[in-house]
């Protein structure tokens, strides 16, 4: 639809237009995208083709204000508004508002926070932090070199290694979020480096998933976390839809119950790693297969001479075993008992919040989660450096006091339990509507 709205005749490209909000979000398809930020008009329909951080993530705004969203995932907002300005077809009318209510607090505190320098990173802490993973990775290797291969030395191996593991993935997580450098080349570079060399796994795979999840968390056919490929329903609303459609795939009012067997055992080792081999080979990705493959040349050159290849595929099997379970438990505590549902189109403040919750700040759980207990603040400021989350987090809580929006904040228990708890409630619901609708 390429009409020219009422209010303005002018709505050239060159002259550029006077847009209602009814005219922009006509604009959403996958061939024809419009979005605004900062009340600008940009048309991104060809944009989101060659869009760095994937086409997905900028469409999932098309026909929205996306002016949160940009700010927040762009730390060089500078080098990055150049490419806005081919885009740029016209305006809001003076008459339209603003979708995000919060917009003017919001700002405020993000300009509080970056007068105070909560944006910049304290290398220190990041170089100890790798430092800490490089020693767990080879204090695993000398035990078992030094003192053999029982089956406690290769536990306590195995435990050591999926340690570095995860908190590897915690690592490259900071990167990722271009978090820890003010050149972004330099965060793309080492990312590559610890997710790839140290971890065996693909930085731009990671990332076209992981930026949608920010973008719209917890919102079906936007955040892949919540694509549970028809083996979980989830929420409120998609267990109804499935139990009415008599969608039964799965038990799923027993879905509390063997989560325990195909969740946190099989995401990693299975999963992903299918998912991630195949991205890498048919998008041809030859940078992140080659740091990919240095994982593995390493690993098995360390262990092959020590286990044999069985045994070290039996090894590195079982370590990817202990670190899925970490990884899982960690990210949907955070997460799964939340509110998920399709798009409402929110403001970013109400979004994010209903998305995430916190749990409670101590030196293990910082650790432990590679600060994601600080999920909430992680999720509206993804670019701020994890080891000022507890700074920003009573800023936030006034925030969001202010607006009545809900702060959850739980303990590590809590956090953990309910999520065997909503997928019960969720499948509880399934069976209800499946039974009776």
């Amino acid at each position: 639809d390429q009409r020219q709205p009422v209010s303005a005749h002018l709505s050239t490209k060159q002259d550029g237009g006077v847009y209602t909000w009814e005219e922009v979000q006509r604009h959403c398809s996958r061939n024809d995208q419009w979005l605004v930020i900062d009340r600008k008009v940009y048309n991104i329909t060809q944009w989101a083709k060659r869009h760095p951080g994937g086409f997905r993530v900028i469409s999932h705004y098309a026909g929205e204000d996306a002016t949160e969203a940009f700010t927040a995932f762009h730390p060089e907002l500078k080098f990055v508004q150049k490419f806005l300005k081919p885009l740029l077809i016209g305006e809001l009318a003076a008459t339209e508002s603003n979708q995000d209510r919060n917009k003017n607090d919001f700002n405020t505190l993000r300009a509080q926070m970056e007068k105070k320098g909560l944006f910049r990173a304290e290398p220190l802490f990041f170089c100890l932090h790798l430092g800490h993973i490089l020693l767990l990775e080879a204090l695993a290797w000398l035990i078992i070199w030094l003192w053999g291969t029982s089956w406690v030395l290769t536990f306590l191996c195995s435990v050591m290694l999926a340690t570095a593991q995860s908190q590897a993935g915690w690592l490259q997580h900071d990167f990722g979020h271009l978090s820890v450098f003010k050149k972004s080349s330099w965060n793309h570079i080492l990312q590559k480096f610890i997710i790839g060399h140290l971890k065996g796994a693909s930085a731009n795979w990671w990332n076209h998933r992981h930026f949608q999840h920010h973008a719209k968390p917890n919102i079906f056919s936007k955040d892949p976390d919540v694509n549970m490929l028809h083996v979980f329903v989830l929420g409120a609303t998609q267990p109804v839809e499935y139990g009415i459609k008599k969608i039964k795939y799965m038990p799923y009012h027993r879905q509390h119950q063997y989560f325990f067997l195909v969740g946190p055992p099989l995401l990693i080792p299975v999963y992903f790693h299918i998912q991630i081999m195949h991205t890498m080979i048919s998008r041809r990705d030859w940078v992140d297969l080659a740091w990919s493959m240095s994982y593995y040349l390493r690993y098995f050159s360390c262990y092959v001479p020590l286990y044999g290849l069985f045994g070290s595929l039996v090894l590195i099997s079982f370590v990817r075993f202990l670190e899925s379970h970490w990884f899982v438990w960690v990210t949907q505590m955070n997460h799964l008992p939340m509110d998920i549902d399709h798009e409402k189109r929110q403001d970013w403040l109400t979004m994010q919040l209903q998305a995430t919750c916190n749990i409670e700040q101590s030196v293990f759980n910082d650790w432990f989660s590679g600060h994601l207990n600080f999920q909430i603040e992680h999720h509206l400021f993804p670019t701020m450096p994890r080891h000022n989350y507890h700074l920003v987090a009573p800023l936030v809580r006034d925030l969001c006091d202010k607006h009545g929006v809900p702060y959850q904040m739980k303990t590590m228990w809590q956090g953990l339990t309910d999520v065997v708890g909503s997928l019960k409630n969720s499948g509880d619901l399934w069976l209800d509507a499946y039974l009776h609708k």
